[in-house]
């Protein structure tokens, strides 16, 4: 490997992996995204993402696609309405004209818009990653399920939460937040379920009962509502509550149960879903992480800092870890090298766990004292104040950023 030629091998066909992809091509430099995945479209993608002026439309513009983004993004379902248990409304927010301080795309589409960007044969799907074995001087080797392999000279973990990467720089695990939650949906949600489309408005809703249990409702496109059914439980609270995660209607006696005290009508968005319910929980690594430098391999990601979803920092974080990490490749590889491979990556690696440390450890400790037990609700911070935070602070990274690219260029 020579420094203008390394292999670079990104594991994860997110949001994370397909920013940094698209960001490495925008500067010339070749890379292959290996995904589990058999297609983009294959699986469920979850629900809808608010991308941050701060940090995911900056990632967007340096892909050259915000544009792109805003074009298929949805500014009004910035909307929120936090309500009680019994439906009162306990605060409401609805954005002004021209406000993208972070509108809403389902996951669905950007990880599509991406991918569509990304030159032909960028992505190897079904590519399931069993082992990365390190080969000594920095080098890996990839081994995939069916038994093919490749050699990098830097593999970028973005394979997510149970990252197969991780181990090569980390022993953390994630750990269990004490919440699950029932991931359920809501077609043609204007006609077919009138009271969810009055609950959710043009955005989402949150509500709670402050002793552990959540409804959290998000508008999606295409007329879908998502509903999040949230509890504090054990990942297998089912086994002792006597549920059947196959029964659609053994889910639904056990809801109806657990949020009996709910008024009818926010009860009924709990059992008057379509399809079936999907279980999901919380889980996080510990936080702030950081890891001594590894050369040859990293993490973006929810493999680097795997958050609670509270402020929605998560996906945001990863596009910028994407794309903070292409231009520090840059810098190595491109067509004026100001620093070498590894050390430029020890400097993305130090410059993220400066970014996401204190964020994941606030997303983590928000959701246990959201789900905690208490007499006063938790209001959320004021929304137009936070969005204009969110112009503020992109502007301040903009300089920021322009000021340490001075300090690589010169280290």
């Amino acid at each position: 490997m020579t420094n203008s030629t390394p292999r670079i091998c990104v594991v994860g066909g997110g949001p994370a992996g397909l920013t940094c992809a698209r960001v490495l091509q925008g500067h010339g430099i070749e890379v292959t995204v290996y995904d589990a995945d058999d297609t983009v479209d294959s699986r469920d993608p979850g629900g809808t993402l608010d991308l941050h002026a701060d940090s995911g439309q900056i990632a967007l513009a340096d892909a050259g696609l915000l544009d792109a983004f805003l074009a298929q993004a949805r500014p009004e379902g910035q909307a929120s309405t936090r309500r009680d248990h019994h439906g009162t409304v306990l605060a409401e927010f609805t954005p002004g004209p021209g406000d993208v301080a972070a509108p809403e795309i389902d996951r669905g589409r950007l990880r599509r818009l991406l991918l569509d960007h990304l030159r032909p044969g960028t992505v190897r799907w079904g590519h399931r990653l069993v082992r990365a074995t390190p080969l000594g001087h920095g080098g890996h080797r990839l081994e995939f399920a069916g038994g093919s392999t490749v050699e990098a000279d830097l593999v970028i973990g973005a394979d997510g939460a149970w990252s197969k990467v991780r181990p090569l720089v980390s022993d953390a695990a994630p750990h269990h937040l004490g919440v699950c939650f029932l991931d359920a949906r809501f077609d043609e949600v204007d006609s077919r379920h009138p009271e969810v489309a009055e609950i959710v408005g043009a955005g989402h809703m949150f509500a709670n009962d402050n002793d552990g249990r959540a409804v959290i409702l998000q508008r999606n496109g295409g007329g879908v509502v998502r509903g999040y059914l949230a509890f504090r439980a054990a990942p297998d609270w089912h086994v002792g509550a006597g549920v059947d995660l196959t029964d659609r209607e053994s889910i639904r006696a056990h809801l109806a149960r657990e949020f009996g005290h709910w008024s009818p009508a926010m009860r009924a968005v709990t059992v008057r879903n379509d399809g079936d319910y999907v279980p999901r929980s919380f889980w996080a690594l510990p936080a702030p992480l950081t890891w001594e430098h590894v050369p040859g391999v990293t993490l973006i990601g929810d493999a680097a800092h795997l958050m609670a979803p509270f402020g929605g920092h998560g996906a945001n974080l990863a596009m910028l870890d994407g794309a903070e990490l292409a231009h520090a490749i840059n810098r190595a590889v491109g067509p004026d090298p100001a620093v070498g491979l590894d050390r430029a990556v020890a400097r993305y690696e130090s410059d993220m766990f400066a970014r996401c440390g204190e964020l994941a450890a606030g997303a983590n400790e928000a959701l246990v004292e959201f789900f905690a037990t208490t007499d006063v609700p938790d209001l959320p911070p004021d929304p137009e104040q936070e969005h204009r935070d969110y112009l503020a602070r992109a502007d301040a990274y903009r300089q920021e950023r322009a000021r340490r690219a001075g300090e690589h260029t010169t280290a």
